[in-house]
């Protein structure tokens, strides 16, 4: 099975580092209080029964459809990473709508605790790492991530974004996982 990934043009590679620029894309997003398995967790169910049906279509989408349409809530494709972000005190859990879509036509959250945004063209330092879901492990490679920023001479420009692109059940040896940071457009 094929799923959609965040689109991205790789700038320059130094060892297991990347700087990449990324299209602009649009994003569901639950902001959740708590320890990171709590919140990951509750985030995760809500922005999943949002792709899976609870949702409404937008009104361009319901002009269109005939008014004898029982199901009006649309599923949307499952896209890869799933992004979290840490606050202070919370997480926040997004997942990247298909290309397909504007937020003009995504159908709207039904919800509250999901919200939509569209995501500017941005510059990423990045560094891969096979693992399990643990904070452990994401914590000691953002901390390598900002030590290789810092050396190379890179200006951040947001929070770092831990990037999780496989299924539960894939062995931890072949899972993919990424720390992202916003940087400066500078050249490398």
């Amino acid at each position: 099975m094929s799923i959609e990934q965040t689109k991205y043009a790789v700038v320059s590679t130094e060892n297991e580092f990347e700087i990449r620029d990324y299209e602009p894309h649009i994003l569901a997003e639950s902001i959740v209080v708590g320890a990171l398995d709590y919140a990951a967790n509750a985030a995760f169910y809500s922005l999943f029964q949002f792709i899976s049906g609870d949702n409404l279509p937008c009104a361009e989408l319901e002009k269109s459809m005939p008014i004898s349409q029982k199901d009006m809530n649309k599923r949307i494709q499952m896209t890869s990473p799933i992004w979290l972000r840490a606050g202070i005190g919370n997480w926040a859990v997004r997942f990247m709508m298909p290309a397909s879509y504007t937020l003009e036509n995504l159908p709207q959250p039904m919800n509250f605790r999901v919200t939509l945004c569209k995501v500017p063209a941005q510059r990423m330092a990045t560094v891969r790492y096979s693992s399990f879901w643990a904070e452990k492990s994401y914590l000691k490679n953002k901390i390598t991530l900002e030590s290789w920023i810092k050396k190379v001479g890179l200006t951040t420009m947001g929070d770092p974004i831990w990037a999780r692109y496989n299924q539960p059940f894939m062995p931890w040896f072949w899972r993919r996982n990424e720390v992202l940071i916003p940087i400066g457009l500078t050249a490398h």
